[in-house]
């Protein structure tokens, strides 16, 4: 298996599994998607640290495809001593890349922490391990759903950058130029670095109207419509979503975006008939 980069920042999130038969199963997809030569993998967290035991588990389990695999550290809710000793065991481990992300206060914890922000977290890593981390934090085209306004949500994002990160990853989206505009008002703003869109392969519309409604992202009337229709036609929705996620792919590539990180939700083929139709 080769492990050159392909020459697009293509790249793949996975969340930890916790059984034994998902933990089973996530390895043959990272195997599978191991072969487009991703730039990375990512691996999601619990917040509050509730699973970054597994996440560092599943972290060291990818790892063995021979690709670069970030864990994500959240900073809400832990202390200064936690994410230290985090940062160590990461370390330790042989990792060098983060997606560094605030997260959000688990249920029934009172704190918030000694941290609020992701771009104080980057700051705090930034000062705790220098430039040992390559660090990716979050942007949402679509604005954040908590921030009061998207001009805000632009300046959060842009002291984000400047706090420290190398690059951005963003929310899921299915319009072209809400990414487009994005891009444009950052770089007014002087971010520099690249931003990757983040693609969500549709292939079952209850659970991704679930998703859009929690994390802000929106679904389009007319592809909420044509989903509606479909109806329990799972193989009908995964042809409409593939159709759906290669023209927004496309069309994001041709506009110069400088890759793709897909949301696989520990699934390959979805995310694997979109690179074949868009050639990657």
């Amino acid at each position: 298996m080769s492990t050159q980069e392909h020459p697009l920042g293509i790249s793949f999130e996975f969340f930890p599994p916790n059984t034994d038969a998902g933990r089973d199963k996530l390895m043959g997809v990272r195997d599978a998607l191991a072969e487009r030569r991703p730039r990375f993998f990512s691996v999601t967290y619990g917040a509050g640290g509730s699973t970054q035991d597994r996440t560092l588990h599943t972290v060291q389990a990818v790892r063995q495809s021979g690709i670069t695999t970030a864990p994500h550290m959240s900073c809400i809710g832990s202390e200064k001593a936690r994410l230290r000793d985090l940062l160590t065991r990461y370390r330790e481990a042989g990792i060098d890349r983060l997606v560094a992300l605030r997260g959000d206060l688990p249920s029934g914890m009172g704190g918030i922490g000694e941290l609020r922000y992701a771009n104080e977290l980057v700051e705090f890593i930034r000062a705790e391990t220098g430039d040992h981390f390559e660090i990716a934090v979050a942007a949402y085209p679509e604005s954040h759903p908590q921030a009061p306004s998207f001009e805000k949500d632009l300046e959060n994002f842009a002291r984000k950058m400047k706090a420290g990160a190398d690059f951005a990853v963003t929310q899921y989206f299915f319009s072209a130029d809400a990414y487009f505009h994005f891009v444009e008002r950052a770089r007014a703003l002087g971010v520099e670095a690249p931003i990757v869109p983040g693609i969500m392969p549709i292939t079952n519309y209850t659970k991704l109207a679930r998703f859009s409604d929690a994390c802000g992202a929106e679904i389009p009337r007319w592809i909420r419509k044509q989903l509606e229709a479909y109806g329990d036609d799972s193989e009908a929705i995964a042809d409409f979503g593939e159709e759906v996620v290669s023209r927004l792919c496309q069309r994001l590539l041709d506009g110069g975006a400088p890759g793709l990180h897909f949301y696989t939700l520990n699934q390959a083929k979805p995310t694997l008939r979109v690179l074949d139709n868009i050639g990657c």
